[in-house]
């Protein structure tokens, strides 16, 4: 087999012509996309992305030329990409409108959450996009293995993996014709996951009890801790540390007093701009807990054992390998690993 397709790029050289792509997109395509059948005549044209973690990947596949819109943003986006996102029309940092989204006139809509586009989303439904010839797409991420309710986090029945953001980024590029870029992306970010790992393997600090804080909507009420199977137990799993939350809700909300049984070793906290909630901001969370009562007796927090981590990167995103990377060098920096 090699050997023909040795020769057919020979053949096409002696004729003065370009070999044919061996990764081109065939269409008509279609993608079994959370239990529908999405069908493209072409790549599209003109997307509208909900979701900051969907609009990420659209950037790291270079595919920003075809972004109308945007929504849904929790804090800043990648470095990297602060010049071509400020040239993008952002429709709305949190929920958009329906009119707002099929009034850039695009063809397909990306969503990174399915509760925003889904059989009752808060946005639109799948049908009221189909029916005006907009198809859609949502992150495998939010619907494989798991079971969503309106407006919530929802409950995952298997851990999370990087396998469905990796699933996600071959869908994206086969659906823009831009495959190549999808290995690359992908073979980066397994590169840079196998790095973390390696930074802190062997490291006496496996087991160690650690509880992810996103946010609250009472800065002294329960808290959105990170459930088992979420992406920050994926990051926990992958350097041997140990979830202090045994619920398979995405964001269980879990008083501080079940957290202090656990008495948990490290604390990662969350930064964002958004600020919807009492306990966004992760300036209120470190008062709260250095000066509750309960909070305070933590071994987390009288040693100030605290790893601040982007709020994406708790999300099941091209971040979550951020994520690994920046716990792992929190437990390095608080000798843990010794």
């Amino acid at each position: 087999m090699r050997q023909f397709l040795t020769s057919m790029t020979f053949a096409f050289g002696l004729l003065g012509l370009a070999a044919p792509s061996l990764a081109a997109t065939q269409y008509p395509l279609t993608v079994n996309n959370c239990g529908r059948p999405v069908t493209f005549e072409k790549a599209p044209a003109k997307i509208v992305s909900i979701g900051q973690g969907m609009t990420e990947i659209l950037y790291s596949l270079g595919l920003a030329d075809k972004i109308a819109g945007t929504a849904v943003w929790v804090g800043p986006v990648l470095p990297q990409y602060a010049e071509v996102n400020a040239k993008i029309k952002r429709l709305s940092d949190n929920d958009p409108s329906f009119e707002s989204v099929v009034g850039e006139e695009p063809d397909m809509v990306a969503a990174e959450f399915e509760w925003h586009v889904g059989a009752q989303g808060s946005v639109g439904s799948r049908d009221q996009f189909a029916e005006l010839g907009i198809n859609t797409y949502i992150a495998p991420a939010d619907c494989v293995a798991k079971v969503n309710t309106d407006g919530g986090d929802g409950v995952r029945k298997e851990l999370f993996t990087m396998d469905l953001i990796y699933q996600e980024i071959a869908e994206l590029s086969e659906i823009f014709n831009v495959k190549e870029r999808g290995d690359a992306l992908v073979a980066d970010l397994k590169q840079r996951e196998a790095a973390a790992v390696a930074s802190v393997a062997g490291a006496s600090a496996k087991a160690l009890p650690v509880v992810f804080w996103f946010s609250s909507k009472e800065v002294s009420g329960d808290a959105f801790i990170a459930g088992k199977n979420s992406a920050p137990a994926y990051i926990l799993k992958s350097l041997g540390a140990q979830n202090v939350v045994t619920t398979a809700e995405e964001w269980p909300l879990v008083g501080w007093e079940t957290i202090a049984d656990a008495n948990p070793v490290v604390i990662v906290i969350a930064t964002m701009d958004r600020r919807r909630y009492a306990a966004d901001d992760p300036k209120v969370k470190l008062e709260f807990l250095e000066n509750d009562a309960v909070t305070g007796q933590l071994d987390a927090v009288k040693n100030k054992r605290f790893v601040m981590m982007d709020a994406q990167s708790m999300n099941p995103t091209i971040r979550t390998i951020e994520g690994i990377e920046t716990l792992a060098n929190g437990i390095k920096s608080f000798g843990l690993t010794q």
